[in-house]
């Protein structure tokens, strides 16, 4: 039978799911260094929350088989991103959270678009959120990007980049301007990058009806960026004035040059990053692999004060989403980063033969008990081919047991010497596989 990959669906060889997996052990132990604690949400929604975002149904996976189910009528989906399914867990759990609620969340969402370079129909989202109860500090904006820029710092792959803007500038400024649909200017905007800015002009004047001025206007706001109070000043020689605009802007400067102050060069102002997402209300964030700007930012998000409530209170936040699999296929696609080795296995226990291969189990058991991963060998073929056994998976110790008693050779160097399994330990940097940049 004839198998074909099926497009969309990521699968990794075992030597590429440790770089992912020590990616994802990562991300998850910095995020609670920073006092993020873990959930995990169901797979499915309705399909009525999952589409509040103005996603198109094309985009979700409906299940058939579920419809009517439970007593109700409700359609439901897969979930695409893990934002709605945090705004449903946020309502339906508030009265036994702590608020602010500091959460992180590792887990595979699906979503049916056209597979490309980076883009998955299965795939891996990381996310952090701080959700607050009626109201949210401005600090956690700031907060929220170096936890960011301190996870993707420990990863073995290039630097990333995250740039910054407020919604708050933007509505400022094309209010102040005499734009009208400022909701629409945003989504135009957002294109800049992939359009280039004379398609954006052409599209700022056909869809949303901004005069040539006005889109003139917009682009030039757009090619602001920088790392400290500059950025206001240049913005506000473009002429535009109102509170909003003010607001916006104090808030960015304080964003970037705070967030620099503790991590510098860690945050840039950059007013073409618009994220078209309509309930984003002040701070929004984008990040981008340096040397890599091809595959489209690999971490964004912002503020939001309306998406989460009850009619009652309502639960602000800010948040940011690592796409992991939309990082991990570029980390391995272009040998950014590899593993020390194929498996998890630190010693190959030889056997001698088959009738001593009980010895050969309890020695790797005693290792095992002691933490150190030990695999026995799975024939009692001539020491070589074990050896090569070993060799062929970078498994870098074999034991054996010989007349002269228990002996572990470091298949790297050659060098054997006597081990007592109840005592002796690799070196640290042995134990378990590393995952490094490939310069």
């Amino acid at each position: 039978m004839k198998i074909a990959p099926l497009s969309g669906f990521p699968e990794w060889l075992p030597e590429d799911r440790l770089v992912e997996q020590r990616i994802l052990d990562s991300l998850r132990s910095t995020f609670e260094l920073h006092g993020f604690s873990g959930i995990e949400t169901r797979a499915v929604e309705p399909l009525d929350q999952l589409l509040r975002k103005g996603e198109t149904s094309k985009e979700v996976y409906v299940l058939d088989r579920l419809q009517g189910e439970e007593g109700g009528e409700s359609r439901l989906g897969l979930h695409f991103d893990l934002t709605v399914p945090l705004a449903r867990y946020v309502l339906e759990h508030a009265g036994r959270i702590d608020f602010p609620f500091k959460r992180y969340q590792i887990q595979r969402v699906w979503r049916g678009e056209r597979p490309q370079d980076g883009r998955f129909r299965e795939f891996t989202q990381a996310d952090v959120d701080i959700v607050g109860a009626d109201s949210l500090a401005f600090h956690h904006e700031i907060e929220l990007p170096l936890v960011m820029v301190d996870a993707l710092g420990r990863l073995p792959i290039p630097r990333v980049r995250v740039k910054a803007s407020n919604r708050k500038v933007a509505q400022g400024f094309y209010e102040a301007v005499g734009v009208e649909d400022v909701a629409q200017t945003l989504r135009v905007v957002d294109k800049l990058d992939k359009i280039g800015p004379a398609a954006v002009a052409e599209l700022l004047v056909e869809r949303v009806g901004a005069s040539r001025e006005q889109a003139d206007k917009a682009l030039a706001l757009a090619e602001i960026s920088g790392s400290d109070a500059s950025v206001a000043d240049r913005v506000r020689a473009l002429g535009a004035q109102s509170r909003l605009l003010d607001e916006g802007l104090e808030e960015l400067v304080g964003l970037v040059e705070r967030a620099n102050a503790l991590i510098p060069g860690s945050v840039e102002a950059d007013l073409k990053i618009a994220r078209g997402l309509d309930y984003y209300t002040g701070s929004v964030y984008e990040s981008f692999l340096t040397g890599h700007e091809d595959l489209g930012s690999v971490c964004s998000g912002g503020r939001y004060d309306s998406l989460v409530g009850d009619g009652r209170r309502t639960y602000p936040g800010v948040g940011l989403s690592i796409g992991v699999s939309r990082l991990v296929s570029r980390v391995l696609g272009r040998g950014l980063a590899a593993a020390s080795r194929k498996v998890p296995t630190c010693v190959l226990v030889a056997v001698n033969s088959e009738e001593q291969r009980p010895g050969a189990e309890a020695t790797a058991m005693g290792l095992r008990r002691r933490g150190i991963p030990a695999d026995v060998s799975p024939s009692s073929a001539k020491f070589g081919k074990q050896i090569r056994f070993a060799d062929r998976r970078g498994i870098p110790y074999v034991w054996f047991s010989t007349e002269d008693g228990e002996q572990v050779k470091d298949i790297r160097s050659g060098e054997q010497t006597a081990a007592d399994p109840e005592t002796w330990s690799p070196p640290p940097l042995d134990l378990l596989p590393r995952v490094s940049e490939v310069q």
